[in-house]
């Protein structure tokens, strides 16, 4: 081969078109790790609203009559 054969190959744009299996996995942890996050911070925004609560306590009586006994 001659030099400008050998700077040839090298100087060519290669385009890979494949994507391997530790840059998917690596692609999908950050995807995951960003849901997570964005989730977490959700929950802290909810968390935060005062959510008005009722005034009067709410009690039901329940009569014996629909009460059983499971032996």
């Amino acid at each position: 081969m001659s030099y400008f054969e050998i700077n040839k190959r090298y100087m060519q744009l290669h385009k890979k078109t494949s994507i391997g299996k530790s840059n998917f996995l690596i692609k999908l942890l950050i995807k995951v790790s960003i849901a997570c996050i964005v989730f977490f911070i959700l929950l802290l925004l909810v968390d935060q609203i005062n959510f008005p609560s009722p005034n009067k306590k709410i009690q039901k009586i329940v009569p014996n009559e629909n009460l059983r006994t499971v032996k």
